[in-house]
């Protein structure tokens, strides 16, 4: 698998992606998003594109402040997921965060959503729950 990472070329179709694959989430919880809202939100952030064999095939967000690094978004396509990608941006957002001096990955991630698992598989501990999310961390040192 030939993974890499660029800052992310095209913040609209990144957004797209996050509104496809969020979509179902936002409609159970009756959140209005769509794409142009999502590009709004995300153009502060260190956006990435996940990249296999030349293709963009996800999305990492990530957002620093005084308590570490906070994961805003991490996407796969669905046509490439339960592949192994997530675990790899997961250790690509860890390795960036160490870089930029984060002692914490934090996340927070609907309840309904598979992905907790995957981060619970690498590290994540639960820190609280409210009626839709778990808020997770996972420390750097």
């Amino acid at each position: 698998m030939n993974m890499c990472y660029q800052p992310t070329a095209d913040l609209m179709a990144s957004a797209l992606l996050t509104y496809t694959n969020m979509r179902g989430y936002y409609e159970h919880y009756g959140v209005d998003w769509q794409q142009l809202k999502i590009c709004e939100q995300i153009s502060d952030l260190e956006n990435w594109d996940v990249l296999l064999n030349g293709d963009v095939v996800g999305a990492m967000r990530l957002a620093f402040d005084d308590e570490g690094c906070y994961i805003r978004d991490l996407q796969v396509d669905a046509a490439f997921q339960n592949m192994g990608i997530g675990a790899a941006v997961i250790n690509e957002g860890a390795r960036l965060a160490v870089l930029q001096g984060a002692m914490q990955l934090r996340l927070r991630v609907f309840k309904i959503s598979p992905a907790h698992k995957l981060y619970t598989r690498s590290g994540f501990n639960i820190d609280k729950a409210d009626d839709r999310f778990y808020y997770m961390s996972k420390s750097l040192v």
